[in-house]
């Protein structure tokens, strides 16, 4: 696992630099679903950040699905399209009812969807 943290990254703050290199990494398959995370105080201390920092990028991974802790046997990367996909799912249902209720043509619900990944995900 290769984490860095740094003021040149946009001015992300720490923990969610942490956050979306993990996140970026258990997707991309280079942390394997089962892969063995650090503890939050060895992590911390390999990077030269609080505890507090990387205890708040784990709780945010683990509330997205990325990661899953198992008590004192430690954190884990998750299984791809566990809790996330099923969050992700409710989500985009709960928007769509939502949507319709609203009178929205599919299209316009569509395309706001749309706006709101690329705006979320740094896609202009």
């Amino acid at each position: 696992m290769t984490l860095r943290i740094g003021i040149e990254d946009g001015g992300a703050p720490p923990y969610e630099q942490l956050r979306a290199q993990i996140s970026e990494q258990a997707r991309s398959g280079a942390l394997p679903v089962g892969y063995k995370l650090p503890t939050v105080r060895g992590l911390a201390e390999s990077l030269g950040l609080a505890a507090n920092t990387v205890a708040k990028a784990y709780r945010v991974l683990e509330a997205d699905g990325v990661i899953e802790t198992h008590g004192r046997h430690g954190t884990f990367v998750a299984a791809a399209g566990g809790a996330a996909q099923k969050e992700g799912a409710a989500a985009a249902l709960s928007y769509a009812e939502r949507a319709r209720r609203l009178g929205l043509a599919e299209a316009d619900a569509l395309a706001l969807v749309r706006d709101a990944l690329r705006a979320s995900y740094g896609g202009g």
